[in-house]
């Protein structure tokens, strides 16, 4: 019996000792190690990709944000994709962040046929100014849908085309100046076959900061 209760004992101890060293190894200085390399290796990424103006994060290169003038869109900026965040937060009310995804209606719902058709018509109106209107057929599919996640942080380099006028317009910027300003911020292919042309807005309109403050 004194035997048996000190085997257990043993094998009781045994495993909490394994239990302890899996702790420390997996739970504390792995995820250190990790940290630690990260942060020397790739520092910007390892903080979120965070984009810094005047040493303020404005936001993040990996999740979108809208540009509002009280509810309505601030027509000064290029606007992204179309969000389909399902929740919002105290910190960040323009864009919502806690829950995302896609829209998950098929292409014959009524309801998304609306909202397609409606985010049409206003991109149209927004960004058709004197001299310049927009033609519906030029719009993009990026600028009336959202993407899967609901948070993407780049429109394709069209539908930032289809931006430049009302933006040079209402930044008293010459259209060749901000179409520059796109060029200079469109990503080609990565290894120019994977993925598709993209321009990171919120980098698009860093820059389009700059160039205003001269």
């Amino acid at each position: 019996m004194n035997n048996s209760a000190a085997n257990t004992g043993r094998v009781l101890w045994a495993g909490l000792r394994a239990l302890l060293v899996l702790t420390v190894l997996t739970g504390v200085l792995y995820p250190l190690a990790v940290t630690g390399i990260a942060q020397a290796a790739f520092p910007g990424k390892a903080n979120g990709s965070e984009i810094e103006v005047d040493g303020k994060v404005v936001g993040s290169a990996l999740i979108g944000q809208t540009y509002l003038d009280g509810d309505a869109p601030d027509l000064r900026w290029f606007q992204p994709r179309p969000s389909n965040g399902l929740g919002t937060n105290s910190v960040n009310t323009q864009y919502k962040l806690i829950l995302s995804g896609a829209t998950n209606r098929s292409g014959d719902n009524e309801d998304l046929i609306q909202w397609v058709t409606d985010a049409k018509a206003a991109v149209v109106k927004d960004n058709s100014v004197a001299g310049h209107e927009v033609d519906p057929s030029d719009v993009p599919v990026d600028a009336v849908t959202s993407s899967g996640s609901g948070l993407d942080p780049h429109i394709s380099p069209e539908y930032a085309k289809l931006q430049v006028h009302r933006v040079a317009e209402r930044n008293k910027l010459t259209v060749a100046q901000v179409d520059k300003l796109v060029a200079d911020h469109t990503d080609g292919r990565i290894l120019g076959f994977i993925g598709e042309p993209r321009v990171n807005v919120l980098e698009l309109n860093v820059a389009l900061k700059e160039l205003t403050k001269g």
